[in-house]
């Protein structure tokens, strides 16, 4: 079923508000290094994000979880978060925005 526009709207703000989240090593956003694979809201607000980090074991990715998921649930509309860190497709630097 494809997303209404507000659901579109929630996550073009979420995916914005995600831009916050910095890589503690890298030094750049989530977004920017293409951490964040997939952003979906259903029309009860309820988000589900799916991202990955630069390697399997990172000693970031509690923190980057836990950040992304902070920084989407204060998205105003936004009623839940659910955050699945994957390494599927594995990241590798071309996924990073020049």
């Amino acid at each position: 079923m494809p997303n209404t526009s507000e659901q579109t709207d929630l996550i073009k703000q979420v995916r914005q508000q995600l831009s916050m989240v910095i890589d503690p090593e890298i030094g750049r956003s989530v977004v920017d290094m293409g951490l964040i694979y997939r952003i979906e809201a259903d029309q009860a607000g309820d988000m589900y994000i799916s991202m990955t980090t630069t390697t399997k074991g990172c000693p970031a990715s509690t923190f980057l979880k836990e950040a992304i998921q902070a920084c989407a649930a204060s998205v105003a509309g936004v009623k839940s978060v659910e955050v699945e860190l994957t390494y599927d497709p594995p990241w590798n630097p071309a996924m990073m925005t020049p």
